[in-house]
């Protein structure tokens, strides 16, 4: 039976910083709905309603395009391990780049690494837990590394010319601001 909550709790962050992905889906107004897995040390929980995560620069860039449509997120982690659970939080979200002022104290929290194009900020409020009984086992045996590598070997230049001409539209058209900022801002 789901259970919903107004905040995240200390054995719900405990639950949160204990797996090893999540999974973040975001839809704007029109167009295709997006659900991108995530790994690699990029996500915090900052207080009860408080979330963010570090976007690396990769293949798409949905979530910055549907977030500038509509500010909505949902992040979802599900234990394949000893604890059946499977956990979403619900909310409004927006991209922060390395452009704005309040990137650098973000990009703070987590290890230095080459190819962030966002932090995303989230507000949570509706956090929803369920029983994740049919979610099987699977065991974690490492992180990739290959993002970081291919990260590594392109540069910092060459990564801010990959977004231009990768990065700045979704695959439904929509700009995702990456190197601008939207026209109203």
């Amino acid at each position: 039976m789901a259970k919903q909550f107004d905040q995240i709790s200390d054995d719900h962050r405990d639950f949160i910083q204990a797996q090893h992905m999540f999974f973040c889906g975001t839809a704007a107004d029109e167009g295709r709905v997006n659900i991108s897995p995530k790994g690699m040390d990029s996500l915090r929980v900052l207080g009860p309603n408080r979330i963010i995560w570090r976007n690396m620069t990769g293949s798409g860039n949905e979530t910055a395009g549907h977030l500038a449509r509509i500010n909505r997120m949902t992040l979802m982690w599900c234990s394949f391990g000893a604890r059946p659970m499977i956990m979403r939080a619900y909310g409004t979200a927006r991209a922060v780049h390395p452009r704005d002022a309040d990137f650098a104290p973000l990009q703070a929290m987590f290890p230095q690494a080459l190819g962030v194009r966002q932090i995303y900020d989230m507000s949570v409020d509706m956090l929803q837990t369920s029983c994740g009984y049919a979610v099987p086992f699977y065991e974690h045996k490492a992180d990739r590394d290959v993002l970081k590598k291919w990260a590594e070997d392109k540069g910092a230049a060459a990564i801010e010319t990959y977004w231009d001409d990768r990065n700045s539209t979704t695959i439904d058209g929509l700009p995702t601001f990456i190197t601008q900022d939207p026209p109203n801002a």
